[in-house]
């Protein structure tokens, strides 16, 4: 039988040992459990109103920057440039294109294009236009709120400023230093 004296004993050295692991572990992390390290760079999002965003139109050829998707309607090429519109060009002779119009659309990242219609994605719209005159192409229809909007950046493991929905719609995302680490993790 344990003397108290001993049962004290084992007591206070458990107690010892515990008090010494809690004291050596940090009391605060920067970093939440499970999430990498925080570099002190981040995404900010890249705001536009809805004003912005739902101004179309087609207008003077512009070059090529970001290219994204290539659609072929004999003769014609509908190249994307990402986040910005739709580049139309004469394919008539391949080894010399002709850069004929553009199509400004805000927050454009997609298109479709079938037959007389190419489909075109604006912020959380799509957008249909007649293209049986490419050189002349008309937006017929605008279906509101058809495509859902992501509220965070294409890429994983990263942080990021949460959206602030009153600022406006997020076209897009932007690494940037930032001093604190901000409140969004992906």
């Amino acid at each position: 039988m344990s003397s108290p004296k001993l049962i004290y004993m084992k007591s206070l050295l458990l107690l010892s040992v515990v008090f010494f692991a809690l004291a050596c572990t940090p009391e605060y992390s920067d970093d939440p459990a499970g999430k990498p390290f925080f570099d002190k760079t981040g995404y900010r999002p890249i705001y536009q109103s809805e004003s912005e965003i739902n101004n179309v139109l087609v207008g003077l050829p512009t070059a090529l920057s970001d290219p994204g998707k290539i659609y072929l309607r004999e003769p014609y090429l509908f190249i994307n440039e990402k986040g910005r519109g739709i580049h139309i060009f004469d394919n008539a002779d391949p080894r010399n294109p002709r850069n004929i119009s553009f199509i400004s659309i805000p927050a454009n990242f997609d298109i479709a294009v079938k037959d007389d219609w190419l489909y075109a994605d604006n912020a959380s719209d799509l957008l249909v236009y007649d293209i049986s005159d490419p050189k002349q192409p008309k937006l017929k229809k605008r279906i509101e709120d058809a495509i859902p909007l992501v509220n965070y950046p294409p890429y994983t493991n990263v942080y990021f400023e949460c959206v602030d929905a009153r600022k406006g719609i997020v076209m897009g995302w932007e690494k940037v230093d930032m001093p604190t680490r901000p409140g969004c993790y992906r």
